[in-house]
C-alpha cells in the first residue's frame, strides 16, 4: 500500500502544475519532505486550487535570522513556522556546530540544550531538534516541561554546551512561533555565525530518512534533563548578587506585588526567585499565570503594549491593594513594571524608564557589595533605540557606556567582549523593557528583573521613603531629564516600507544620502544623519557608520540641533515601523514640561512628515 507522501507525490505527478520550474520543483520537494499530515495538505491544497500566488509566496521565500532568531507564522511554506522548517534549521544549525567544533568527543560531552515555552508545538519543534542532535552522536539537555526562556543560556554557560535552542515567539500573537539560537559563549549568535549557519541549512535542505524518528526519545544515555542539576544554581546566582542586609529588609518589608505571566511560563520561577531573595510572594493575576496557548484574556500577549495587556493585572492590584505591578511576557525574559501614585493612579514604566532605575540599582548594589571596588573598570550597555540616561550616568559616576545595535544578541555579546577585557559588566538594557542585570545570563531576563525590581522596591521604601516614581524623579534631578516616545505603525507590505525609507534616504530630487533638513517648516532643524541600512553617517570625517550595518533592515536615525535624536527602524518581528525619540536634558535644565511639550509636538511631526501614515494608509498603534 502507497504511503501517504508517495500517494501525493503521484497525484502531483499527473497533475498540471504553475509553469513556473522554480516553484514547481519546490512543491515536489514539499510534498516528498514534510511528514506533517496538516502541514502537507495544506501545500496541496492550494496546489488543487491552483492558488499559485499563496504557493510562491509560502515556498519561493525562506524564513532567516533575524534580531531574535527565527520567527513567523505556523502553517506550511519555507517562510513560516513548522515542522519541516525546524527539522531543516535543526540540520543545518548541527552540520554547522561540527564544522566548528571538528571533535566528536566534544559532541557527547558538551552537547546542546533545548528549551521550549509554553506556545502551540513549542515542545514538537524542541523535541524534533532533540532527535536530530541524538542521531548525530551530540548529548543532549532537554527541558521536558516549559521553561523560562534565560535558562537556556545559563544552562549553556553552566555545563559548557555547544549551543542553545530556545523555541519560544516571545510576546508575538498566538499564531507566531520561533527558534532563537545561542551560542557556546551563552550569547544569542550574532555574525559570522548567523550567515553561516543559514548557509549551512540551505546545504541540508533534505531531511535524513530518521529526522521524524521519536525512538531517538526513548531511553537514550546521551538525553537528560538538565532542570536539577542547572535551575538550583541560577537562583544560587541570583542570591549573591543580593546583599544579605538587603534581604533581610525584603523580609521586614510591607509592599505587597502582583503579578502577571500573561499567559506564559514565569510564574514557578518567579516564585522560586522571590522566595531566594525573601520577598513574599507576589499576589498572581490568577487568570494569566498558567500557561495558555491561545493567550485567551489579552488580544496581544505582550505587556509593552501597555494598558490594553495589564487590564485584569490592575484589578487584581486594585482589589488587593498591592502598589506594584510586575508582568513577564509569556517566555519571562521581558518584564514591564506599573506603580500606583498618591492619587490613586496607575503609571506604567516605559523600558527608558525602568532602564534608569536599574542602572542605578545596579551600580548601587554593586557599591554595597564592592565598597572598595572600581567604579572606572565597571561597564553598563544600551542599544542605540535606548535612552541614552545610562551614558549620563557614566558621565558622573565614571563607568564606561557602551552603545550597540538594536537587539540583546548583541549587548550580550558585547558585554561578553568587555569581561574579556578585565571589565565587570554591571547592566545593559532596551528600551522594549529588555534587562540584563548581571552577566549571569547574557541575555535578557524578566526573572532576575522581577527579582530586582522588588528588592530596589523594598530598599527604596524602607531606607529612602521613596517610590519608585520618586526615585526616577530623583535619578533625572542628578543626572539630566529624559523623555522619550517609543511607539510603532503598522504595515504589512514590505514593498511599501522599502519605498518609504527609500524616499528619505532619496529625499533631494531622488539623489542617494540626501535626507530631510528639518520638521514643521523648517522650525527644528536636523544636524545629523546616521543611516545603518546604507552605511552613510554624516557626523563622521569619512561619512562612514562606526556601528555594523544590515542593508536588509531598515534604520535611520535623525540628531536634531535641539538634542533630540529619533531612530526609525523596521521589527525583526512584527509588520512594524518604529520610532524611537528622547530628549536629553542638562542636570542643570529643570523646565521638565518645556522638554516634553517639545519632544510630542517634534514626535508628531516626524510620523507625520517622514512616515506619512494618511497618505501611505498606515495603522497606527491603538494604546
Amino acid at each position: 500500500m502507497c504511503s501517504t507522501n508517495t500517494s501525493l507525490l503521484c497525484e502531483i505527478k499527473n497533475m498540471k502544475l504553475s509553469g513556473d520550474p522554480e516553484l514547481d520543483q519546490q512543491i515536489r520537494n514539499w510534498i516528498k519532505w514534510d511528514r506533517n499530515e496538516t502541514t502537507r495538505n495544506q501545500i496541496m491544497n492550494a496546489v488543487r486550487c491552483e492558488d499559485w500566488n499563496t504557493l510562491r509566496a509560502r515556498l519561493l521565500n525562506r524564513i532567516e535570522f533575524g534580531t531574535a532568531g527565527l520567527r513567523a507564522c505556523m502553517r506550511a511554506g519555507f517562510d513560516s513556522m513548522n515542522e519541516l522548517v525546524v527539522v531543516q534549521s535543526a540540520q543545518g544549525l548541527c552540520a554547522y556546530i561540527k564544522e566548528q567544533v571538528p571533535e566528536e568527543s566534544e559532541w557527547g560531552d558538551k552537547g546542546i540544550v533545548i528549551g521550549y515555552d509554553g506556545r502551540h508545538n513549542s515542545k514538537r519543534y524542541a523535541e524534533l531538534t532533540a532527535i536530530i542532535f541524538l542521531n548525530n552522536k551530540f548529548r543532549v539537555q532537554l527541558y521536558t516541561r516549559f521553561v523560562a526562556t534565560p535558562l537556556v543560556p545559563f544552562t549553556i554557560l553552566r555545563l559548557k554546551c555547544l549551543a542553545g535552542v530556545m523555541v519560544t515567539a516571545s510576546h508575538n500573537p498566538k499564531e507566531d512561533n520561533g527558534y532563537k539560537v545561542y551560542w557556546s559563549n551563552g550569547a544569542q549568535i550574532i555574525p559570522p555565525h548567523d550567515a553561516g549557519i543559514q548557509e549551512s541549512i540551505m546545504k541540508n535542505l533534505e531531511p535524513n530518512g530518521d529526522a521524524w524518528d521519536e525512538s531517538a526519545l526513548c531511553a537514550n544515555d546521551m538525553l537528560n534533563d538538565p532542570y536539577e542539576s542547572v535551575v538550583p544554581f541560577y537562583y544560587d546566582a541570583l542570591k549573591k548578587l543580593i546583599p544579605c542586609s538587603m534581604m533581610e529588609q525584603n523580609g521586614k518589608c510591607s509592599l505587597t506585588f502582583t503579578y502577571t505571566a500573561m499567559h506564559g511560563v514565569g510564574y514557578p520561577y518567579v516564585q522560586r526567585a522571590f522566595d531566594t531573595i525573601n520577598i513574599k510572594q507576589p499576589v498572581p493575576v490568577t487568570e494569566q499565570v498558567e500557561p495558555d496557548p491561545n493567550f485567551s484574556t489579552v488580544k496581544f500577549p505582550n505587556p509593552e503594549e501597555g494598558k490594553t495587556s495589564l487590564e485584569l493585572a490592575f484589578k487584581r492590584a486594585n482589589m488587593c491593594n498591592t502598589p506594584i505591578i510586575l508582568a513577564n511576557d509569556p517566555d519571562a525574559d521581558r518584564l514591564a513594571v506599573a506603580e500606583i501614585d498618591r492619587e490613586k493612579k496607575w503609571k506604567i514604566f516605559t523600558g527608558n524608564e525602568l532602564g534608569a532605575l536599574l542602572g542605578w540599582w545596579a551600580l548601587e548594589n554593586y557599591k554595597f557589595r564592592e565598597p572598595e571596588g572600581d567604579i572606572s573598570n565597571c561597564v553598563m550597555i544600551a542599544s542605540t533605540v535606548s535612552s541614552k540616561i545610562l551614558r549620563a550616568m557614566g558621565e558622573q559616576e565614571g563607568f564606561t557606556f557602551y552603545e550597540t545595535l538594536t537587539g540583546f544578541k548583541w549587548m550580550g555579546n558585547k558585554a561578553i567582549e568587555a569581561q574579556a577585557e578585565g571589565k565587570t559588566v554591571l547592566f545593559a538594557f532596551e528600551e522594549a523593557i529588555g534587562f540584563m542585570v548581571s552577566t549571569n545570563v547574557v541575555d535578557k531576563d524578566g526573572v532576575s528583573a522581577a527579582a530586582h525590581v522588588a528588592t530596589m522596591a523594598c530598599y527604596l521604601r524602607s531606607k529612602k521613603c521613596m517610590s519608585l516614581q520618586e526615585k526616577l524623579r530623583d535619578i533625572y534631578e542628578t543626572y539630566g531629564f529624559h523623555t522619550s516616545v517609543c511607539s510603532y505603525v503598522i504595515c504589512k507590505d514590505p514593498e511599501l516600507i522599502k519605498t518609504i525609507f527609500t524616499r528619505l534616504r532619496t529625499f533631494d530630487e531622488g539623489q542617494e544620502n540626501t535626507y530631510p533638513k528639518s520638521i514643521l517648516n523648517g522650525e527644528f532643524e536636523i544636524e545629523h544623519v546616521r543611516d545603518l541600512t546604507t552605511g552613510y553617517d554624516s557626523s563622521t570625517s569619512d561619512q562612514k557608520a562606526t556601528l555594523p550595518v544590515n542593508e536588509n533592515a531598515q534604520m535611520i536615525t535623525f540628531i536634531f540641533k535641539n538634542g533630540l535624536v529619533v531612530t526609525l527602524r523596521t521589527s525583526g518581528t512584527e509588520p512594524k515601523m518604529k520610532y524611537y525619540a528622547e530628549m536629553c536634558g542638562k542636570p542643570d535644565d529643570k523646565n521638565w514640561d518645556k522638554l516634553s511639550t517639545t519632544l510630542k509636538r517634534m514626535v508628531e511631526a516626524i510620523v507625520d512628515e517622514f512616515y506619512e501614515p494618511k497618505k501611505n494608509g498606515l495603522q497606527m498603534r491603538a494604546d
